[in-house]
Protein backbone atom coordinates (compact mmCIF):
# COMPACT_ATOMS: atom_id res chain seq x y z
CA UNK A 1 0.00 0.00 0.00
CA UNK A 2 1.38 3.41 -0.96
CA UNK A 3 2.06 5.73 1.96
CA UNK A 4 0.39 9.10 1.57
CA UNK A 5 1.70 12.15 3.41
CA UNK A 6 -0.10 15.40 4.12
CA UNK A 7 1.45 18.79 3.40
CA UNK A 8 2.81 19.20 6.94
CA UNK A 9 4.63 15.84 6.76
CA UNK A 10 6.10 16.69 3.35
CA UNK A 11 7.23 20.12 4.57
CA UNK A 12 9.02 18.45 7.47
CA UNK A 13 10.61 15.81 5.19
CA UNK A 14 11.88 18.28 2.58
CA UNK A 15 12.54 21.42 4.63
CA UNK A 16 10.19 23.35 2.35
CA UNK A 17 7.46 25.56 3.73
CA UNK A 18 3.80 24.85 3.07
CA UNK A 19 3.70 28.11 1.12
CA UNK A 20 6.55 26.93 -1.14
CA UNK A 21 4.78 23.63 -1.76
CA UNK A 22 1.61 25.45 -2.79
CA UNK A 23 3.66 27.72 -5.06
CA UNK A 24 5.33 24.72 -6.73
CA UNK A 25 1.89 23.21 -7.25
CA UNK A 26 0.66 26.45 -8.84
CA UNK A 27 3.68 26.36 -11.19
CA UNK A 28 2.84 22.77 -12.17
CA UNK A 29 6.06 21.35 -10.71
CA UNK A 30 4.19 18.98 -8.41
CA UNK A 31 0.72 17.45 -8.63
CA UNK A 32 -0.50 16.32 -5.20
CA UNK A 33 -3.71 14.35 -4.88
CA UNK A 34 -6.71 15.62 -2.95
CA UNK A 35 -8.73 13.86 -0.30
CA UNK A 36 -12.52 13.95 -0.30
CA UNK A 37 -12.21 16.84 2.12
CA UNK A 38 -9.90 18.77 -0.23
CA UNK A 39 -6.61 18.22 1.68
CA UNK A 40 -3.43 17.81 -0.32
CA UNK A 41 -1.73 14.41 0.01
CA UNK A 42 1.58 13.34 -1.50
CA UNK A 43 2.71 9.92 -2.63
CA UNK A 44 6.25 8.55 -2.82
CA UNK A 45 6.69 9.77 -6.39
CA UNK A 46 5.84 13.37 -5.54
CA UNK A 47 8.11 13.28 -2.49
CA UNK A 48 11.01 12.09 -4.65
CA UNK A 49 10.20 14.84 -7.16
CA UNK A 50 10.34 17.44 -4.39
CA UNK A 51 13.73 16.17 -3.23
CA UNK A 52 14.91 16.54 -6.85
CA UNK A 53 13.57 20.12 -6.98
CA UNK A 54 15.44 20.98 -3.79
CA UNK A 55 18.67 19.49 -5.18
CA UNK A 56 18.40 21.28 -8.52
CA UNK A 57 17.57 24.60 -6.86
CA UNK A 58 20.74 24.19 -4.80
CA UNK A 59 22.66 24.23 -8.09
CA UNK A 60 20.87 27.46 -9.01
CA UNK A 61 18.55 26.15 -11.73
CA UNK A 62 15.40 28.20 -12.27
CA UNK A 63 11.99 26.65 -11.62
CA UNK A 64 11.25 26.74 -15.34
CA UNK A 65 14.44 24.79 -16.10
CA UNK A 66 13.73 22.34 -13.26
CA UNK A 67 10.26 21.68 -14.63
CA UNK A 68 11.68 20.92 -18.08
CA UNK A 69 14.33 18.60 -16.62
CA UNK A 70 11.89 16.63 -14.47
CA UNK A 71 9.23 16.35 -17.17
CA UNK A 72 11.79 15.19 -19.73
CA UNK A 73 14.24 12.88 -17.92
CA UNK A 74 15.76 11.90 -21.29
CA UNK A 75 16.55 15.52 -22.22
CA UNK A 76 20.14 16.42 -23.10
CA UNK A 77 21.64 17.90 -19.94
CA UNK A 78 24.83 19.23 -21.49
CA UNK A 79 23.42 22.52 -22.88
CA UNK A 80 21.37 23.16 -19.75
CA UNK A 81 24.34 22.59 -17.45
CA UNK A 82 26.56 24.78 -19.65
CA UNK A 83 23.98 27.58 -19.51
CA UNK A 84 23.66 27.27 -15.75
CA UNK A 85 27.44 27.28 -15.33
CA UNK A 86 27.52 30.56 -17.27
CA UNK A 87 24.87 32.00 -14.95
CA UNK A 88 26.85 30.92 -11.89
CA UNK A 89 29.98 32.52 -13.32
CA UNK A 90 28.07 35.77 -13.81
CA UNK A 91 26.83 35.60 -10.23
CA UNK A 92 30.36 34.89 -9.02
CA UNK A 93 31.58 37.99 -10.84
CA UNK A 94 28.75 40.02 -9.32
CA UNK A 95 29.71 38.82 -5.85
CA UNK A 96 33.31 39.79 -6.57
CA UNK A 97 32.07 43.29 -7.44
CA UNK A 98 30.13 43.38 -4.18
CA UNK A 99 33.18 42.29 -2.18
CA UNK A 100 35.28 45.00 -3.87
CA UNK A 101 32.61 47.60 -3.12
CA UNK A 102 32.41 46.58 0.56
CA UNK A 103 36.18 46.62 0.92
CA UNK A 104 36.28 50.14 -0.51
CA UNK A 105 33.69 51.28 2.05
CA UNK A 106 35.60 49.55 4.83
CA UNK A 107 38.82 51.30 3.81
CA UNK A 108 37.05 54.66 4.01
CA UNK A 109 35.79 53.83 7.50
CA UNK A 110 39.28 52.66 8.54
CA UNK A 111 40.65 55.99 7.29
CA UNK A 112 38.33 57.80 9.72
CA UNK A 113 35.40 58.68 7.45
CA UNK A 114 32.04 58.55 9.23
CA UNK A 115 29.58 56.43 7.24
CA UNK A 116 26.19 55.76 8.80
CA UNK A 117 23.48 53.37 7.61
CA UNK A 118 21.72 56.03 5.51
CA UNK A 119 24.98 56.89 3.73
CA UNK A 120 25.76 53.22 3.14
CA UNK A 121 22.30 52.64 1.63
CA UNK A 122 22.77 55.66 -0.62
CA UNK A 123 26.16 54.39 -1.80
CA UNK A 124 24.69 50.95 -2.52
CA UNK A 125 21.85 52.42 -4.56
CA UNK A 126 24.18 54.64 -6.55
CA UNK A 127 26.63 51.81 -7.08
CA UNK A 128 23.82 49.43 -8.06
CA UNK A 129 25.99 46.47 -7.08
CA UNK A 130 25.02 42.85 -7.76
CA UNK A 131 23.19 43.71 -10.99
CA UNK A 132 25.88 45.68 -12.81
CA UNK A 133 28.07 42.72 -13.74
CA UNK A 134 25.12 40.52 -14.66
CA UNK A 135 23.81 43.07 -17.14
CA UNK A 136 27.04 44.52 -18.50
CA UNK A 137 27.63 42.02 -21.31
CA UNK A 138 23.96 42.07 -22.34
CA UNK A 139 23.76 45.86 -22.39
CA UNK A 140 27.03 46.19 -24.31
CA UNK A 141 25.67 43.98 -27.08
CA UNK A 142 22.38 45.85 -27.46
CA UNK A 143 23.22 49.51 -26.79
CA UNK A 144 25.94 51.83 -28.07
CA UNK A 145 28.14 53.83 -25.70
CA UNK A 146 26.13 56.95 -26.57
CA UNK A 147 22.84 55.20 -25.79
CA UNK A 148 24.22 53.90 -22.50
CA UNK A 149 25.38 57.39 -21.64
CA UNK A 150 21.89 58.76 -22.23
CA UNK A 151 20.42 56.03 -20.01
CA UNK A 152 22.83 56.91 -17.23
CA UNK A 153 22.08 60.62 -17.58
CA UNK A 154 18.33 60.09 -17.53
CA UNK A 155 18.42 57.66 -14.60
CA UNK A 156 20.42 60.19 -12.61
CA UNK A 157 17.23 62.27 -12.63
CA UNK A 158 15.43 59.72 -10.47
CA UNK A 159 14.75 60.82 -6.87
CA UNK A 160 17.73 60.51 -4.52
CA UNK A 161 15.78 58.10 -2.30
CA UNK A 162 14.86 55.78 -5.19
CA UNK A 163 15.52 52.23 -3.92
CA UNK A 164 16.74 50.13 -6.84
CA UNK A 165 16.78 46.87 -4.84
CA UNK A 166 13.19 47.32 -3.66
CA UNK A 167 12.12 48.23 -7.19
CA UNK A 168 13.74 45.09 -8.60
CA UNK A 169 12.02 43.02 -5.91
CA UNK A 170 8.67 44.38 -7.11
CA UNK A 171 9.40 43.23 -10.65
CA UNK A 172 10.38 39.78 -9.41
CA UNK A 173 7.18 39.49 -7.36
CA UNK A 174 4.98 40.59 -10.27
CA UNK A 175 6.81 38.32 -12.71
CA UNK A 176 6.34 35.29 -10.45
CA UNK A 177 2.64 36.00 -9.94
CA UNK A 178 2.02 36.37 -13.66
CA UNK A 179 3.96 33.20 -14.47
CA UNK A 180 1.98 31.25 -11.85
CA UNK A 181 -1.26 32.40 -13.54
CA UNK A 182 -0.26 31.38 -17.08
CA UNK A 183 -1.71 30.30 -19.44
CA UNK A 184 -4.16 33.19 -19.40
CA UNK A 185 -6.42 34.78 -22.02
CA UNK A 186 -4.70 38.14 -22.77
CA UNK A 187 -8.11 39.84 -23.08
CA UNK A 188 -9.43 38.53 -19.75
CA UNK A 189 -10.01 40.82 -16.79
CA UNK A 190 -7.26 39.04 -14.84
CA UNK A 191 -4.77 39.57 -17.68
CA UNK A 192 -5.72 43.22 -18.02
CA UNK A 193 -5.30 43.69 -14.26
CA UNK A 194 -1.77 42.28 -14.55
CA UNK A 195 -1.12 44.66 -17.46
CA UNK A 196 -2.31 47.64 -15.41
CA UNK A 197 -0.02 46.62 -12.54
CA UNK A 198 2.88 46.22 -14.99
CA UNK A 199 2.33 49.66 -16.47
CA UNK A 200 2.07 51.23 -13.00
CA UNK A 201 5.38 49.62 -12.05
CA UNK A 202 6.96 51.21 -15.14
CA UNK A 203 6.20 54.70 -13.76
CA UNK A 204 9.78 55.49 -12.60
CA UNK A 205 11.14 54.52 -16.03
CA UNK A 206 8.35 56.42 -17.80
CA UNK A 207 9.22 59.54 -15.84
CA UNK A 208 12.70 59.76 -17.37
CA UNK A 209 12.61 57.72 -20.61
CA UNK A 210 12.74 59.17 -24.10
CA UNK A 211 10.88 57.52 -27.02
CA UNK A 212 14.25 56.10 -28.14
CA UNK A 213 14.78 54.54 -24.71
CA UNK A 214 11.31 52.95 -24.84
CA UNK A 215 12.08 51.50 -28.27
CA UNK A 216 15.48 50.25 -27.10
CA UNK A 217 13.99 48.56 -24.04
CA UNK A 218 11.40 46.82 -26.21
CA UNK A 219 14.07 45.62 -28.65
CA UNK A 220 16.09 44.28 -25.75
CA UNK A 221 13.24 42.18 -24.38
CA UNK A 222 12.02 41.11 -27.81
CA UNK A 223 15.47 39.53 -28.28
CA UNK A 224 15.25 37.75 -24.92
CA UNK A 225 16.19 34.39 -26.47
CA UNK A 226 19.67 35.76 -27.21
CA UNK A 227 20.52 36.55 -23.57
CA UNK A 228 18.13 34.49 -21.43
CA UNK A 229 19.98 33.15 -18.39
CA UNK A 230 22.73 35.76 -18.55
CA UNK A 231 20.82 38.45 -16.65
CA UNK A 232 17.55 38.50 -14.73
CA UNK A 233 15.09 41.38 -15.18
CA UNK A 234 12.71 39.74 -12.70
CA UNK A 235 10.39 38.15 -15.25
CA UNK A 236 10.67 35.41 -17.85
CA UNK A 237 10.43 35.62 -21.60
CA UNK A 238 7.00 33.99 -21.40
CA UNK A 239 5.81 36.76 -19.09
CA UNK A 240 7.13 39.43 -21.48
CA UNK A 241 5.30 37.81 -24.42
CA UNK A 242 2.12 37.61 -22.35
CA UNK A 243 2.31 41.32 -21.46
CA UNK A 244 2.74 42.23 -25.14
CA UNK A 245 -0.30 40.10 -26.00
CA UNK A 246 -2.34 41.65 -23.16
CA UNK A 247 -1.38 45.14 -24.33
CA UNK A 248 -2.39 44.31 -27.91
CA UNK A 249 -5.69 42.84 -26.68
CA UNK A 250 -6.44 46.10 -24.85
CA UNK A 251 -6.15 48.22 -27.96
CA UNK A 252 -8.34 47.97 -31.10
CA UNK A 253 -6.46 47.12 -34.29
Amino acid sequence: MTTMLDIADVAAATGLSSRALRFYEARGLIRPLRTAGGRRVFGTGELERLHAIVALKRAGFTLAAIGRMLDRPDARLGPMIAAQAAVVETQRAALADTALFLRSIQSRIDAGERIDVATLCSLIRKGNIMTTTQWRAVIDRHFTDAEQGEWAERQAALPADFDQAAYQAQWTDLGQRIEAALPLDPASSEAQAFLAEWQALLAPFASVATPEMWAGAKRLHDSRAEWDGQADPGFSGAVWQFIQAADAAKRPD
